[in-house]
């Protein structure tokens, strides 16, 4: 699929994860692309020009979704993708872009490429190899591979015994907050890509505050120890 033969966004799906768990925070919609879906897609995502009919524009909700990923680090599985989509959308409604223009971008594929050279490394893929559970995407469904990707990144990136996403204390439970199963992988030291993602996260953080990290202020300290 490609913005310039006219192809448009017809579903967003975000969770939110804070200190590496899933908040239960999640935005969602349905949107209607003003066109018909090719048959390819069709197979693909299941949404049916009769059911998006009556969904809002990208326009209708493009404030919204600004501002549920304002300040955020993005976690996308192939963005260059998803962001040229975005991106085109965001033109269209009159808003300001491109999306990663002041906001962190780790792209899941590059990282899982590196972590696994000459192996497949689409979602389903890597859901196998983590033990995430993904029995009910019979569907590429934006919400739900959201919350896949969640759970595949905490594998790919955590190295802890179990990876159930608990929700935060004092969050209300809600459907982007069920319980996608545990998976065990064997404790492991972060490679060089995964500190080089952390040293940009700590960076953004830093840039965004106006001031040095804790995190930053203890090596520091370590260091002069």
């Amino acid at each position: 699929m490609d913005v310039t033969c006219g192809h448009r966004v017809i579903e967003i799906g975000c969770v939110e994860i804070v200190q590496r768990t899933l908040t239960g925070r999640r935005f969602h919609s349905y949107l209607n692309p003003q066109r018909e879906s090719e048959t390819g897609a069709l197979q693909v995502h299941g949404l049916t020009q009769d059911f998006l009919a009556d969904k809002p524009l990208f326009a209708d909700i493009a404030d919204e979704f600004l501002d549920f990923v304002d300040g955020a680090e993005l976690l996308i599985h192939n963005a260059s993708f998803d962001l040229g989509f975005l991106d085109h959308e965001l033109c269209l409604a009159g808003r300001a872009y491109p999306l990663d223009q002041g906001r962190a971008v780790i792209d899941t594929l590059k990282l899982a490429r590196e972590l696994h050279p000459g192996q497949r490394n689409s979602l389903d893929a890597l859901c196998k190899r983590y033990q995430v559970d993904h029995s009910a995407r019979s569907y590429h469904g934006a919400l739900l591979d959201a919350r896949l990707l969640a759970e595949v990144y905490l594998a790919m990136t955590a190295g802890q015994g179990s990876l159930a996403l608990d929700v935060a204390a004092g969050v209300a439970h809600g459907p982007a907050c069920e319980d996608l199963g545990a998976a065990r992988i064997p404790r492991r030291i972060a490679n060089a890509a995964e500190c080089a993602l952390h040293d940009e996260r700590v960076a953004a953080l830093e840039r965004k505050s106006g001031a040095p990290s804790l995190w930053r202020q203890w090596i520091e300290r370590s260091e002069i120890g």
